[in-house]
């Protein structure tokens, strides 16, 4: 099958490394896959800041490059949530183009999902010999229904062992803009969110999405925490996390 891999800002601005795993986990499960090189933002910082002009830009451009690919996978369940939550809102007045972009919806899924629920792999290359925790980020979690997907395929990994947190599912305290708008309530949030994972024990706390894991990474560091490592599934599954 025809994979259209979106990157998304983060991952080609901040840790590349993540589209390289998630680029050899769809070959893994024998995928077609394609990466166009013009590709940009999905639109969401604009959209969820109001500005609907310049997302729908960006999300008309998502479209012409995307719309060949059989399916489109995204490492980043904010980015795919933008697509296939909210791209029936941003084109709800242009017809024509709604067509067009509720059939791109229909075919885009996140990393953990696809591989998961429509390559259905059954072993995955990578191997991690220590102890992780997994974090639900919201997106991914409440727009896009991932939760037993990740961790199935985590269940796959050689020497892995998972310890669940007390509140996966509790926010980190990202959101995006949020973040920047409301520092104080985000570093609180973020706060609660680390001492979590620590009070597990584990190894490193794994997400899908970069967004989180830089907002967690950060508050680790500034605890004075330094040993719990802070990775993307597609690190572990494509036994990456050391390149």
């Amino acid at each position: 099958m025809r994979v259209g891999l979106y990157i998304t800002c983060l991952v080609d601005l901040m840790r590349p490394r993540i589209g390289f795993a998630a680029l050899a986990l769809l070959e893994h499960a024998g995928c077609d896959v394609v990466v166009p090189a013009a590709q940009t933002c999905c639109g969401q910082p604009a959209y969820n800041s109001g500005d609907r002009h310049s997302a729908l830009a960006l999300a008309r451009k998502v479209l012409d490059e995307f719309e060949s690919c059989e399916y489109v996978v995204v490492p980043s369940g904010s980015c795919a949530g933008m697509i296939r939550a909210h791209y029936p809102d941003l084109f709800r007045d242009e017809p024509q183009e709604l067509r067009r972009a509720l059939a791109l919806c229909e075919r885009t899924y996140e990393l953990a999902d696809f591989l998961a629920n429509v390559a259905k792999i059954d072993a995955v290359p990578g191997t991690f010999h220590g102890t992780i925790t997994y974090h639900d980020a919201c997106s991914g979690l409440r727009e896009l229904g991932v939760k037993s997907q990740p961790r199935a395929l985590l269940a796959k990994t050689e020497g892995l062992k998972l310890v669940e947190m007390k509140s996966p599912e509790q926010c980190c305290g990202f959101g995006g803009t949020f973040s920047v708008k409301f520092g104080d309530i985000s570093s609180h949030i973020v706060e609660r969110k680390c001492a979590d994972i620590v009070a597990t024990g584990a190894d490193a706390v794994v997400l899908g999405d970069l967004g989180c894991m830089l907002n967690i990474e950060g508050r680790l560091r500034r605890r004075g925490e330094t040993r719990t490592r802070v990775l993307h599934i597609a690190e572990i599954l494509a036994g990456a996390q050391d390149v």
